[in-house]
C-alpha cells in the first residue's frame, strides 16, 4: 500500500467542507485559487481512500426522540481489535474505540427508545457480543457542539421514528 502525504491544499480542502460540507466544488475552488475539476478530483481521492466522508450530521440534542450515551467497557480477555469490530457493527453504535485507562473500549450509542432503547443495547445486543467483563454507562444528559452521524441502524429504520426539532 503506498502512503500518501495529505498536503497543503487537501487540508484546505478538508477545512473548508468541515464548516460547510455542502460547498459546491466551484466555490472552494475560487476559495483555494484552484479549479472546480482539481476540487472534484482531490475529494474523489479523500472519499476514495477513507479518509473523509461527507455526512449530514444531527445536533442530538437538539433532536427530540435522541438518547446519546457514551459505555465505558472493559474486556474480559485482551482482543481488543476483535471485540471492537463486533462492537462497532452493532446497529445502535455511532462509533467505538480502544482507548487508555480504566476502560479497553468506548462506544457512543443511540437509542430512539430512550432509556429501555439503551437498556436492550446493554442487555441483549452488547451482551451477546461476549468477553465483556463490564460496563458502565454515561448518558448524555446536554451537549454543545455535538454533531452527530446516526448507526445505520437507526438510519434504516427512520421512517419509522418519531423526531422533533427542540429548544436547547
Amino acid at each position: 500500500m503506498t502512503k500518501k502525504q495529505i498536503d497543503s491544499i487537501d487540508k484546505q480542502l478538508i477545512s473548508r467542507l468541515s464548516e460547510d460540507g455542502r460547498l459546491q466544488a466551484g466555490k472552494i475552488g475560487e476559495h483555494l485559487n484552484i479549479t472546480s475539476p482539481t476540487v472534484r478530483s482531490r475529494l474523489k481521492a479523500l472519499t476514495d481512500t477513507a479518509v473523509l466522508k461527507i455526512a449530514g450530521l444531527l445536533d442530538a440534542y437538539k433532536t427530540r426522540g435522541l438518547t446519546t450515551a457514551f459505555v465505558g467497557i472493559r474486556l474480559d480477555t485482551y482482543q481488543l481489535d476483535t471485540k471492537l469490530e463486533e462492537i462497532s457493527a452493532l446497529d445502535q453504535v455511532v462509533w467505538a474505540c480502544v482507548v487508555t485507562g480504566q476502560y479497553d473500549i468506548i462506544v457512543e450509542v443511540i437509542s430512539v427508545e430512550g432509556m429501555v432503547g439503551l437498556h436492550r443495547f446493554l442487555s441483549e445486543k452488547l451482551y451477546k457480543v461476549g468477553g465483556i467483563k463490564s460496563s458502565e454507562t454515561f448518558v448524555v444528559m446536554k451537549s454543545k457542539r455535538k454533531w452527530t452521524l446516526l448507526p445505520k441502524g437507526i438510519r434504516d429504520k427512520l421512517e419509522e421514528i418519531t423526531l422533533t426539532v427542540g429548544d436547547s
